[in-house]
């Protein structure tokens, strides 16, 4: 389900915080359904608990995950976080784009990549 890129500079926590936001986000993990537990996502990540909880942390701070005292945490119902993320994500492309701008790339050098990545 989770993997992380030892290589990656980004903190694990982080990547483990995306890669559930996407997961939740796609609707692979329903609304309302456990998460897994720490001790056994850091089990299987080999990771130290602690990172498992400090991106549950930030998970349940964003409104994605909601704990429940002695049960686990479970995946939120709001249906705005699609859309929080869809802002996000559209929000860095055109600061992207803006510098792209600011740097001289040409609109069909973007419009190609894009065709790229959507092709």
């Amino acid at each position: 389900m989770i993997t992380i890129d030892y290589q990656s500079r980004a903190p694990i926590y982080e990547q483990i915080v995306e890669k559930f936001q996407m997961l939740i986000v796609k609707g692979v993990l329903a609304p309302g359904s456990r998460m897994p537990s720490v001790r056994s996502l850091a089990v299987e990540l080999s990771i130290n608990p602690n990172t498992i909880q400090k991106a549950f942390a930030v998970l349940e701070q964003e409104g994605y995950i909601f704990s429940v005292k002695g049960r686990g945490n479970f995946v939120s119902e709001s249906a705005s976080l699609f859309e929080k993320k869809k802002e996000s994500c559209l929000e860095d492309l055109r600061r992207l784009l803006f510098h792209a701008k600011e740097l001289g790339i040409l609109e069909s050098d973007c419009t190609a990549v894009l065709a790229q990545v959507y092709g």
